[in-house]
Order: C-alpha cells, then structure tokens, then sequence
C-alpha cells in the first residue's frame, strides 16, 4: 500500500506546490511570491515537511493590468487541472499558467512545513502519495493546484535552479517571526477585489480598491465568524472556529485597536483548549504575548510620542507607565517558553517586555535571560539626540521612503516623503534655513502623489532641478511608477505617461539612476519582483525606452534592491542586483549597450535571500565595493549575533574590491557576518573621521519583529563596530528609509530615518539623529556637469590630505544617493579628520573623460566645482543650531 503524508508525518518530501493561483495573491512580505498561501523560497521551515509545487493561478489578465470575474477564474483552474489528469506536464503547466516567481523553475517551491500552510491546504495534501496532484484548493486568496514530489525523486521542473537549492539549505532551521500583523489578510482581498481597466496606472483606483479591500475583509471574516458561532459547537468544527477567530484576530491587528485582535485571539486559545489542540495552543502564547506588547506600546505612546520608550536597549527611566499590557505579555512568553525552553527569539521578546516594564533582568527567569553585556556596544561614542520633534518633523507614518536633497536650489536641504499605504499623499517639507520646516505638500503639487515605499531623486532632464521618481507595487499587485519633474518653481508634474515609464505597471520599490551610455542623460534601472527587470534608456531628457532585453538584464529573482557603480574604473557604470529569491546579479556594463552577468565569476551572488544593496569605498582605496544585507525575518537570528552563537541563516555580505578584477569576501573580518533584518539603510559619515560608517532600518511586517536598527561605525576601514547602544540610535520601531545629510549646514551629518511597519496600525513618528560633537573637519562638495549629466551622479571625488603627523592619505567618494532604500543628497559631505589642510581635490568626470585638480582648497566650508571650469567657487552657507543637548 502506498504510503501517503499522513502515515508519514514525519518524512520530508518535496513539494513543488507550483503555484497556481487562479486570483492573485501577489506579492507579500514573509511571502513575496503570492502572499501567505503562496509557497516560497522565504517560507521554508523545517520538521515534518514535504516538497512542493504549486500552479498559482489568479484572475489577472496577462497583461496585468484587469483582473477577471472569479467564474472565470474558477473555469482555468478546472480547465488546468484536466490538462494535468490528460498528461500535460506539471512544469510546462507551471511555466504557461503561474503568477508565482517559482514559474520559471517549473512551479518548484521546495520543502515547506506542513504546519506552514492553511488547514485547507493541509487538508488536500492528507491522503497523497509522492507524484500525485491535488485537486482544485479554494483559499481565501484564490485557486491552487498543487503537486507532492519525494525528496530525491529526480524531479523534471525545467530548470531547477541552483540558487533554489541554496536557498533551501540556508534556511534550515531558521525560525521565521510569528506572524501577527494582518497585512496577508486585507491583502488577499486586495488582490481579489474587482479593478477596473487601468486600474495600476489610476492612483486614486488604487487606493479605491485598498479601502474596498479592507471593508470586504472587515466584513467577511465577521459574517464567516458569525456563521459557525451560531453552529452547535461540537469538535467537527472545532479547526474551523479556530481559523475564524484567527482571521479575525489578524484582521483587527491590522488596523488597531489590538484590544480587538486580543479578544479573538482568546477565544481561538480557549478552543484549542477544549479541543485538545495543544500545538495550537501553544503557538498562540507566542501570538498572545506579541499581541500584548503591540498593546502596551500603543496605550503609552511609545510608538509616536514617548519613544525613549522604543530606543533599545530600554532605560529604566524610560519605562512604560501603563504596564498591564506587558505584565500580560510576559506572562504568555513565560508560558510558551515552559514547552519550547530553547526558542531564542521569544526569549528575546521576554526580555524586550520586561526592559519595557522598568524590570530587566531581575525579573527574566535566569535560564532565559539575555544578560545587559550583550547589548553593549563595541565602542562608547557619546548618545545622539533625537531632534526631530524640536524641528516639527517628527510625522507620523507607516513604512515610506525619503530624500534629503535642495530641491529649490536655496542652499537648503529640504524632505521629502512618501508612504507604504496607497491612500497617503507624498509629503514636501521646505528647508526655511531657520531650524524650521514648512509643510509645502499642497502648494507643490504632489498632495495628489498617493503611496509609493521608495523614493529616489535625479535631475533627470539636465535643467538644474532635482527632481523626483515614486517606486510603488512592493509586496503588492503591480502599480505604476511616477516621474516628477520639478518645474523650478516650487511645483512638480507628473510626467510619468509622457516620459515613457508608466507602462507596464511594476512591482517595486528598487531602482538606480545611472548614465550608463555615457550621453550625458541619466538613466534608469528598475528592479522589479514579479516581472523582468527594466533598464530605461533617456533619450535627451524627453523621453524613456526600455532596453532592458536587449541590453541582457531583463531578468529577476524577486529583485529588491540596485545599486549603480562603476566597479572596475572603466569608466561605465555596472549594475548590482539584489534577489530575495536567487543568487544575486552582477552587470558588468560592456561599453556597447550590453551587459555580462559576472556575479558568479566574481563570487559575489550572495546571499540568495538578500535587500538592500550600495557600492562604496569603506576602505577608501579608490575601488569601489559592495555591501549587501541579507533578508530573513528571524528574531532569533538576530539574536544570535548578540550572544556569538553560529547562524542558521545567511549574514551580510561585504565584499572588498582587490582593484585586480576581482573581489574578497571580508564579512566575517569586518564584523557584519550577522543577520540584520535589513530593510532601509544608507550609509555617511557620522562623525567626519573619512570613513563611512553605516545604519541600518531593521524588522519585518509583523508586530513580533522587535529588533533595533543598527549602527556601524567604520574604523579606518579595517571592520565595523556597533554602536547601536553606546549611540543611542536603536529605535525599535520598523526603519524604512535612511539618509545621511547635514540639515542645517555646519558640517555635521544627521541620520534620518522613516519609521513605521506595513499596516496602519503600526505606524511610528520619523527621527532625525544628531551626533555627539566633535573636533574633525570636513568639505561639502557641490558637483555640476557639463557633458556629463547634469546632477554629476557617477562622478568620482578624490581628496588628498595633510595629517598632523604630515602623512598624507585619499578619501573617495562617488556621487550618488546611497544606499537601495532611502536617499542622501547628491551633493557630497566629505569628512576630513584631524586634518591640517587639503592638498588636493580631483575630480573625473565619466563622460567626458576629464579630470580636474584644485589645490588650496578651503576646510569647513561649501564649495561648488562645474566640469571644465578652471576654478571652484566657495558657497557662503547661513547655518542654524538644533535644539537639543549635544553631549
């Protein structure tokens, strides 16, 4: 008889679930491929599993741009399914059909977690034997077929490939965060919600569809609750409660008040109690205890005003005042941690919980206590002070981007916001050169620029202004992107449709403005997750033209983050691409309008589950290198790094440039073999000793993602040190986009940071760290290209300086915005150190191929430099104080 997955629970087999997913359940976080039914890469856990494919089929046009009627959705399932019982095979199904990114590899998913997946599901998989298909799965979020594969079986899905079995290696035994949070929730609706034609390119469409979405979840959940509490209990259906009150339970997370969410989350622990579901049980201490801490911190408003409250490691003195939420935390982690004593990361949140509650570590039991010398910093710094709401930028938001950048040409560096949640206006607030900020959002014209997680600015016509590009669909179905051209005047217009980038709609939240044709004109290099990536060639500042296929970089792994640099001095600018779902490319730009892959070549295609991303040159040699974070959801990894244990996922990776056409791993020397949760980060130079130093915006969608953000110091560019706690910088809260910028012009850089997660619920106020002071000196250098694009980005600096001692040494810089997430000015603060004077300043310009020397240069002042010019010009700058204490 044949054995099937039920006799065998035990036994891993792969599934390749290829993802059919008739309705779409696009992009989402923890499961960027299709949203929480959709099996991924990022979804693998370990135990009694099972390999899988999956066919995802959705109603969406292949066009992407118009969802079809769920009858006909329902009718291509049927219709793919009597294909497969007819013979044809699952991969070339797979390929044809599936939404999911898993397609091209013939629908392989790998091995998943039968705990994993949604009971229906689980309930279709029970009774399989290894090779057979199931049926038709109706999900919340649409139709599935899916296919069981024993490990081992010589398994025919096209081009398996090998960034997949990496993957699946990496993440044994990582313990992704417990989801609460509701964002799969609405999004299932979101991507099922009816759309008219053009949906993707209306934002107001789009944001009609989000707030449709989240009523049809309100009320379905309510009304599917509703049904079986009239229904007699009785233990048939008992796992059905239980998957109502959870839905509902998420749902309520999602938008807040978590009174709500905590109330269903109860009611589901006391089924699992009556019925004897004690896993279930169990796993919902954990739910319950991160529920209670997202409470706690919302009734003390340690999310929006008290935020003392949320910089870790937490003082005493910045303890929460209303502590009943916590107390009821604690009290559910100390019960989990009674069945699963070794789980690292709920011993992390108990003890987050008790810092929160004034009582740490007396309080934590000692065999769970994470000990305070864990969280020192490597070195002591002196703490930054948080000086945004002094400078009434302390806005409230969820996840967003941001640019720092002189959009008037005042001399000023201005804000510029935007947000994860489609129905929020991008925001524009003015530098008025006083220590105050004034909200011009309605006056420049981009009240009506909804969402967009990511921004990135260049001056894309060549006409002097900077102006702005709106990354949007992230996690999400695809959305256009808007090309905001700044008219000199204070406004903005959307010349997305003119210009050549609005069609076809993408998701994404990663691009890079780069000359890569030496022209003169900036182009564009869009990472997409869904759909092949976009190199968007400018034609005289008028007009975009995709030449991605082409130029050989039309493709993607779940891209999320690129960077633009020219790596080997050659003169053209490369491209690094990061994937969530597959080794990493490297284009190395030919010269001729092509582009070779040599990631592999140069061994810098890892990580395969990666994020954000930048070229620059931490050891200041003059060749640029690649730092990139990789990107799993796991508090326990994290912790890991804190306690020196070994990790199960991958760390970051920093590779050094030889400057001999080739590149060395230095991660573990430079101390940033960790796994950082990485999401938006940006790298400066906090303290003007030369060397740029990094901070990173660190979590994950679900409120039991409670890790800090990071600072890394960079020490004469031998390794990092982290200085998250001696700084002061570690906000707890969810770091989206990051800059480095000097706001009020006197030669100090400040770290700005958007904070916030992916629902409304979780929203947090923006922080503007200001740095201790210090004696170093510094240069601001303001490049304009002639023949070369107008805003110079891709230009290198290089500046020679006198030591004390009358050493001399060189710090590089290359024009450019930063890091993947988040924008610094294009203009460039460069620190000097104890310096005695600068003996020379050169720059290359890449199109023209020109260098100038300039000697005599300034220190502590602004200067700006024209291509060909014969001399630079000193720009007088009016600074301003910020309030607060500088220690």
């Amino acid at each position: 008889m044949a054995q099937t997955l039920h006799d065998l629970p035990d036994k891993k087999y792969n599934f390749p679930p290829k993802e059919y997913v008739l309705k779409k359940k696009d992009d989402q976080r923890n499961n960027p491929a299709a949203g929480k039914t959709m099996l991924t890469r990022r979804n693998f856990l370990t135990g009694a599993g099972a390999t899988l494919s999956t066919v995802l089929l959705h109603g969406r046009k292949a066009t992407g741009q118009q969802d079809e009627p769920e009858q006909l959705a329902s009718q291509k399932a049927s219709e793919v399914l009597n294909q497969l019982n007819a013979g044809v095979p699952f991969d070339k199904l797979a390929r044809e059909y599936s939404i999911a990114r898993s397609a091209a590899d013939g629908g392989y998913v790998g091995e998943v977690n039968l705990s994993a997946l949604q009971p229906e599901i689980q309930a279709a998989l029970r009774g399989l034997v290894p090779g057979e298909v199931s049926g038709i799965i109706d999900t919340l979020s649409g139709y599935m077929i899916v296919k069981l594969v024993p490990v081992g079986a010589a398994v025919e899905m096209g081009q398996m490939a090998y960034e997949t079995k990496l993957a699946d290696a990496a993440q044994k035994n990582v313990r992704n965060v417990t989801e609460v949070d509701g964002y799969s929730v609405v999004m299932d609706f979101f991507n099922r919600d009816p759309k008219p034609p053009n949906w993707s390119q209306n934002l107001q469409a789009i944001c009609q569809s989000h707030r449709r979405a989240l009523a049809q979840a309100s009320r379905v959940t309510q009304a599917r609750l509703n049904g079986l509490k009239a229904q007699t209990p009785n233990p048939s259906n008992a796992t059905a409660m239980m998957n109502a009150y959870e839905a509902r339970a998420q749902f309520e997370a999602y938008n807040g008040p978590m009174t709500n969410s905590i109330q269903n989350f109860l009611a589901e622990y006391q089924i699992a109690a009556s019925s004897g579901a004690g896993k279930a049980q169990h796993k919902l201490e954990e739910k319950l205890g991160i529920a209670c801490m997202f409470q706690a911190d919302t009734e003390n408003s340690a999310k929006t005003a008290n935020i003392e409250s949320s910089v870790f490691p937490i003082r005493p003195e910045a303890k929460l005042k209303l502590a009943a939420g916590e107390d009821t935390a604690v009290k559910h982690f100390l019960n989990y941690l009674g069945e699963e004593p070794a789980d690292l990361g709920v011993k992390w949140l108990l003890n987050i919980a008790c810092m929160k509650l004034g009582k740490y570590p007396q309080a934590v039991p000692a065999q769970h206590v994470i000990p305070p010398d864990a969280f020192k910093s490597d070195e002591e710094i002196g703490r930054f002070i948080n000086v945004a709401p002094s400078l009434g930028l302390d806005i409230v938001d969820i996840s967003g981007g941001l640019i720092v950048d002189d959009f008037d040409n005042d001399g000023f560096l201005d804000i510029v916001t935007s947000s994860f949640n489609p129905c929020t206006p991008m925001r524009y607030f003015h530098n008025n050169g006083d220590g105050t900020f004034s909200d011009r959002t309605v006056e420049s014209g981009l009240a009506n620029q909804l969402g967009g997680l990511n921004l990135i600015q260049a001056d894309y016509n060549n006409d002097g202004w900077m102006d702005i590009l709106v990354l949007r669909g992230a996690w999400q179905p695809a959305m256009r992107k808007s090309l905001l051209r700044n008219n000199g005047n204070g406004t903005f217009t959307d010349v997305t449709q003119d210009c050549g980038l609005a069609v076809p709609a993408t998701s994404t939240q990663t691009a890079a403005w780069a000359d890569f044709d030496n022209d003169g004109y900036l182009d564009l290099f869009v990472g997409n997750e869904t759909s092949p990536c976009q190199l968007f060639q400018n034609r005289g500042g008028a007009r975009f033209v995709d030449v991605g296929a082409p130029a050989g970089v039309a493709h993607s792994r779940g891209t999320k983050g690129v960077a633009a640099g020219d790596y080997d001095n050659d003169g053209y600018p490369d491209f690094y691409v990061s994937n969530m779902e597959g080794e990493n490319y490297l284009y190395h730009n030919n010269g001729d309008g092509t582009f070779t892959d040599m990631a592999k070549e140069l061994h810098v295609e890892l990580p395969v589950v990666s994020f954000p991303v930048w070229f620059f040159d931490y050891n200041n040699d003059g060749w640029l290198d690649i730092f990139v974070n990789s990107d799993y959801h796991s508090v326990s990894e994290f912790a890991k790094s804190y306690l020196r244990l070994p990790l199960a996922a991958e760390g970051a990776k920093l590779y050094r440039n030889t400057g001999k056409g080739t590149f060395q791993d230095v991660s573990k020397e430079a101390r940033v073999d960790r796994s950082f949760m990485t999401m938006g980060c940006n790298f400066g130079d906090f303290d003007n000793d030369g060397f740029l130093d990094c901070y990173l915006g660190t979590g994950g969608p679900s409120y039991g993602a409670l890790v800090p953000n990071v600072l890394l110091k960079n020490n004469n560019g031998e390794y990092f040190a982290d200085v998250t706690t001696s700084s002061g910088t570690g906000s707890l809260e969810k770091g989206h986009g990051v800059a480095f910028a000097d706001i009020n012009n006197d030669g100090t850089e400040e770290i700005l940071i958007r904070l916030g997660g992916a629902t409304p619920a979780d929203h947090a106020a923006m922080m503007i760290f200001r740095p201790p002071k210090n004696e170093n000196n510094w240069i601001t250098i303001h490049l304009v290209g002639v023949k070369t694009n107008r805003a110079a980005i891709g230009a290198r600096i290089k500046v020679t300086v006198e030591a004390a001692d009358h050493n001399t040494r060189s710090i590089h810089r290359v024009v450019g915005s930063g890091g993947s997430f988040g924008a610094s000015p294009l203009r460039q603060h460069i620190g000097l150190g104890r310096a005695k004077r600068i003996e020379a300043v050169e720059i290359w310009w890449p199109t023209s191929k020109t260098r100038q020397t300039f000697r005599d240069v300034p220190m502590n002042q602004f200067i700006e430099i024209k291509e060909f010019a014969k001399n630079f010009a000193v720009q007088p700058r009016r600074s301003f104080p910020l309030s607060g204490r500088r220690e």
